[in-house]
């Protein structure tokens, strides 16, 4: 099994990448926040140092386009090309309204036929490798079967679908009828997105989708960066010999190595933003997951929020790693 990371915006840039995958080495392919091409312009400076080389050494990364217009999709993708980068991913599954509203990420697939035309020229003309990450529809699942149809014309190295529509955003559950209906007719090979916030969801998932060698997860990771490691020592287990369902059934990461994860990302950005303020707000961001680990932590996490200063936020950070205890993940609150 491939397990990927997914992109989420404003959180898993390059210094969450690299610090992840020093202390939690179970990720396969780490995919960036999207890149959106500009008219006349290059990379901002944000974008540039995320794709920088030597920002992701011994990572393997896709970096991931937003846009509409194949002639900003192909300059991004010869520019991501110098820089070493073999394979590049469209974003067609951001839900955001703003995006939208653009006609970009989800919003693309509620037009095909400019959708095929896009596909037809970038398929010409660019000589990487190319990704697509989807949802199944704008509104409804119905519109899938015509959107697979174009996938399939297309030589596509991955399929990423996570089968909600873009009205969904994050709410109802994934559609596996649409995901089985996918798996069944597509062309091109699949990697399933979708809510596997825990291991008893990945478990669940292998059983009903043996042929599915690939999957990307994206919140359940953020609120258990070690999750992948119960799947991949209970796979290793199993190839052993050993009995057992192909999962450990770990709750989550020790929390030594959670705080020292955490120390590290502080450092880090100590090193790459302004001042403590935008340290604090990049830190409390994260919080919005890692406070659904812990049972009993409301104390501390409002200590955390009301944190004015570095100093007074990683005491309290430090106090609720040691002295909380982890929830089971049915209770993580998704």
């Amino acid at each position: 099994m491939e397990y990927c990371f997914a992109p989420l915006e404003g959180i898993t840039g390059y210094v969450f990448r690299n610090a992840h995958h020093d202390f939690f080495p179970s990720v396969d392919r780490y995919y960036t926040p999207f890149i959106t091409p500009k008219q006349g312009k290059s990379f901002t400076s944000r974008e540039w140092n995320d794709v920088l080389p030597e920002h992701n050494e011994g990572i393997c990364v896709i970096p991931q386009i937003l846009t509409n217009q194949a002639e900003g999709f192909l300059k991004m993708a010869q520019q991501l090309k110098a820089l070493g980068y073999e394979e590049v991913n469209l974003n067609l599954g951001c839900p955001s309204g703003t995006v939208v509203a653009k006609k970009k990420g989800a919003g693309f697939l509620a037009f095909p036929g400019e959708l095929d035309a896009f596909f037809s020229e970038i398929f010409e003309k660019c000589d990487r490798k190319i990704s697509v990450k989807t949802r199944i529809g704008k509104e409804d699942p119905e519109e899938f079967g015509p959107l697979l149809e174009i996938f399939n014309r297309y030589p596509l190295e991955k399929l990423i679908i996570h089968p909600r529509v873009q009205t969904d955003y994050y709410k109802n559950s994934p559609n596996t009828d649409v995901f089985a209906f996918a798996l069944k007719e597509s062309k091109n090979p699949v990697c399933y997105n979708g809510d596997l916030f825990d291991l008893e969801k990945i478990r669940t998932f292998r059983e009903d989708f043996p042929s599915v060698d690939s999957i990307m997860l994206g919140r359940g990771l953020l609120v258990n960066p070690g999750l992948l490691e119960g799947a991949k020592r209970g796979a290793a287990d199993q190839m052993s010999g050993e009995t057992g369902n192909g999962l450990s059934t770990a709750p989550a990461p020790d929390p030594k190595r959670m705080l020292a994860f955490h120390d590290r990302l502080v450092e880090d950005y100590c090193h790459i933003l302004s001042g403590e303020r935008d340290v604090l707000f990049k830190m409390k961001e994260l919080w919005f997951y890692w406070g659904k680990l812990y049972q009993d932590q409301e104390k501390y996490l409002k200590k955390i929020k009301k944190a004015q200063k570095l100093s007074e936020y990683k005491t309290a950070a430090k106090w609720l790693f040691t002295e909380c205890s982890a929830k089971q993940p049915q209770n993580y609150g998704f």
